[in-house]
């Protein structure tokens, strides 16, 4: 399952992205599907949080590869949506989340083999593993909150020196 939201599809680069993802699914779909089964079903549109939801709490894992920071909050909403605490976060080192989310698989989305190795690490980690990761991952996203967003902020601006 992959749910695409269009994004930025004013842009040439981003359009034809999209477009070669497209392509891309459709040929690996022709080739593997079965009459009842296809293995890439590709969401092209926006998606409400109630729509997704239930895709996180079915997934064994949620691969955000950002190939520029962004896509933070998915990661995020993944890992506080696991409240049986298992499944795996793959998560691009580019993301700002891999900052924070160390439990997560973090890779670099342009070396295709790591990414296709995290992909069967993740299917086959064992739920202690799984669950280590996600307790520890959780910890993190219920610390980071609005207050210490805001302690943050206001010890960054005390420790600038300002000369004049």
């Amino acid at each position: 399952m992959q749910i695409g939201a269009p994004s930025r599809t004013e842009i040439k680069s981003y359009a034809d992205i999209i477009k070669a993802v497209e392509d891309e699914a459709d040929r690996i779909n022709n080739k593997f599907k079965t009459r009842d089964w296809r293995p890439i079903l590709l969401l092209k549109s926006h998606h409400s949080h109630e729509e997704i939801m239930p895709f996180y709490k079915a997934s064994n894992f949620c691969m955000v590869t950002s190939l520029h920071d962004g896509m933070n909050l998915v990661a995020k909403e993944y890992v506080a949506s696991r409240s049986t605490v298992d499944g795996v976060l793959i998560l691009s080192r580019f993301a700002g989340a891999a900052q924070e989310l160390h439990d997560a698989i973090i890779i670099n989305p342009y070396d295709i083999e790591q990414t296709a190795d995290s992909i069967l690490f993740a299917l086959e980690m064992p739920k202690n593993e799984q669950q280590r990761r996600m307790k520890q991952m959780r910890q993190v996203i219920v610390g980071s909150n609005i207050y210490s967003w805001a302690v943050n902020l206001i010890r960054s601006l005390a420790d600038i020196n300002i000369k004049v």
